[in-house]
């Protein structure tokens, strides 16, 4: 079943913040949890499951972080969320056998159609969609020095 954890919550403002904040820098996980109030054990545990999911990509050594694995247009909310999904060991209750015949085929296909719609919308957005909706809000973006082109 689809739900909104925190663990999901927070896996998608950390791409979001990386790929907003970044340039072509790594960014340090302690800096994500600074600038979103993302506590570090929800965080660390996601950015490797990210990364293991080809999402971003780590970078060893002092000046080392995260970064996009792929360009932000490239990544969906969809691709996030499986990857946070697989990791949430809950068994999704619409698989259950158990139950009676109104809900399993009146009850559970209206629920599966509602997430499948959910997903496709999710799917439909990307990263970059949500940095272009931060910067129409007027988000300052860290650590990305602003590019000027007036003539």
């Amino acid at each position: 079943m689809f739900r909104l954890s925190k663990k999901l919550l927070f896996a998608i403002e950390a791409v979001v913040d990386i790929a907003y904040h970044s340039g072509d820098q790594p960014v340090q996980s302690s800096v994500i949890t600074e600038r979103q109030g993302i506590p570090r054990r929800y965080l660390e545990q996601v950015l490797q499951q990210l990364v293991r999911a080809g999402i971003l990509s780590g970078v060893r050594g002092p000046r080392g972080g995260y970064r996009l694995a792929r360009e932000r247009r490239l990544i969906s909310l969809g691709d996030i969320v499986r990857v946070v999904r697989a990791m949430e060991s809950a068994q999704d209750p619409i698989e259950d056998p158990a139950g009676s015949s109104l809900g399993r085929e009146v009850v559970r296909p209206i629920w599966d159609q509602m997430q499948e719609s959910c997903m496709a919308k999710l799917d439909d957005t990307t990263v970059d969609d949500l940095c272009r909706a931060a910067r129409e809000r007027g988000i300052a973006r860290e650590g990305v020095p602003a590019v000027d082109w007036s003539i």
